[in-house]
């Protein structure tokens, strides 16, 4: 039986250095040194990257009462909830269901109305459905002591089909 030789083993591209042509006359090589100049303080640059960021001048306060909105969303939650177990498909889109709350209207204060925690949970811990048409209002906090000015208020909205459905702003009565 022949020997078997042993395979070499290649270094990954990103590890090799960068590869210079060969130059023939003395310009050239001053490119070259050129070039590599160039390359390493890009390098350097790179690595050493600002991390800081800045403020934007001269802004104001905003006034909480103009802040008090309502709007209409669809929230796809089936690729939120792709890859999830079974047991904890509803608890789990109710938590993404706060954190889209949050992300949308802006406040850590998130309050659910208890016809759309049924409305999730309605065809069982792993039936959820795959999008939920929900109208999110931002409202005053008007709770003595309250940490802060404004809530979100998540409720269900009865729609036959929520598919293509876009946000829409609604005037509260």
């Amino acid at each position: 039986m022949p020997a078997m030789s042993k395979a070499r083993r290649q270094e990954p591209s990103w590890l090799k250095a960068p590869v210079f042509h060969t130059f023939r006359n003395s310009s050239d090589f001053a490119a070259q040194a050129q070039t590599r100049q160039l390359i390493t303080t890009n390098r350097d640059k790179s690595s050493k990257m600002s991390t800081t960021t800045k403020k934007p001048a001269g802004k104001t306060q905003r006034s909480a009462i103009a802040d008090v909105v309502a709007r209409e969303y669809t929230i796809h939650l089936h690729k939120r909830l792709h890859g999830v177990s079974f047991k904890k498909r509803a608890p789990k889109a109710i938590k993404e269901i706060k954190a889209f709350a949050t992300l949308s209207m802006g406040t850590t204060d998130v309050r659910l109305d208890p016809q759309l925690n049924k409305k999730v949970w309605e065809a069982g811990i792993k039936g959820v459905p795959f999008r939920l048409r929900v109208r999110i209002s931002r409202k005053r906090n008007d709770e003595e002591g309250a940490k802060e000015k404004l809530y979100s208020y998540v409720q269900a909205v009865n729609v036959q089909n929520p598919k293509g459905l876009h946000t829409v702003v609604v005037e509260d009565a």
